[in-house]
């Protein structure tokens, strides 16, 4: 199984027990980072998302942070007596893959849906409550609301519910 997985602002192939390189990622040696971008997942079935494939992700371990080699960047203007020499050494972190599957966005989501089922009869509505405030209360009841109607129409439709 495979994945093509978005970091970086480049994206990456890769398979359990792969090590590469990445942009430099805000986490020490031995960390574990998730990469949740995953662009599409490959194995019996090719699996392509868009622009993301839902409740997958790649675990990975963090094997080194670092720097590339010095790339040297020289400029030259002839008969102007123009140089300039600079020099480069871009950061990295390295990583190895550790699984693909089953991501924490998937897991989120099922706790999010279970959170939300009960909290939808929480909400009450008063008359102190500004328009905004009914609207939102109303929308996550499931009621549908004319955008023209009045604070106390959208009132008198949740307490109808």
């Amino acid at each position: 199984m495979y994945a093509i997985i978005k970091t970086g602002g480049k994206q990456y192939r890769v398979q359990e027990n792969d090590e590469f390189r990445v942009e430099k990622l805000d986490a020490q040696v031995g960390d574990k980072v998730v990469f949740d971008e995953v662009v599409a997942v490959g194995g019996d079935e090719l699996v392509v998302g868009t622009p993301f494939v839902e409740g997958y992700a790649v675990e990975a371990e963090v094997l080194e942070q670092g720097k590339a080699d010095k790339v040297i960047i020289y400029k030259y203007k002839a008969k102007k007596d123009y140089r300039r020499k600079n020099g480069h050494r871009q950061p990295y972190t390295l990583v190895k893959v550790t699984g693909i599957g089953a991501g924490k966005k998937a897991a989120k989501k099922e706790s999010a849906a279970k959170a939300e089922a009960p909290a939808a009869e929480a909400p009450k509505a008063s008359a102190s409550m500004k328009k905004d405030e009914l609207l939102a209360i109303a929308k996550k009841m499931g009621i549908e609301v004319a955008a023209k109607a009045t604070k106390a129409d959208i009132l008198a439709a949740i307490e109808a519910n």
